[in-house]
């Protein structure tokens, strides 16, 4: 019911029956999983933010064109990453709700 996503660097909800169909029992199993999850969110955003960090920095003294814009690159991604995490850490399902979990 989740999935590693290479992206983002953690497990992802890949629900293959909508989110109604599924048991109380069930519903209650994956939230109890997601939560262990969205615990982690918080940590695989502050590594990301360690390496932004770090590219910036060589940035700042990169005097090669090319090499800077290819940083520069990097870091929009690795900014991107941490703006999705942060989607999926705000993400909190409700075992009534009709809402599926993943968006």
């Amino acid at each position: 019911m989740f999935q590693h996503d290479e992206r983002l660097g953690i497990q992802l909800p890949a629900l293959k029956r909508e989110w109604h169909d599924y048991s109380m029992d069930e519903k209650q199993e994956m939230m109890h999983r997601w939560e262990m999850i969205r615990g982690q969110i918080p940590d695989r955003i502050q590594e990301l933010e360690k390496t932004i960090n770090r590219k910036q920095f060589e940035l700042d003294r990169e005097e090669d064109f090319e090499q800077s814009c290819r940083l520069n690159t990097e870091i929009s991604e690795l900014a991107s990453i941490i703006n999705d995490l942060w989607l999926w850490f705000r993400t909190v399902p409700d075992v009534h709700s009709t809402t599926k979990l993943h968006s």
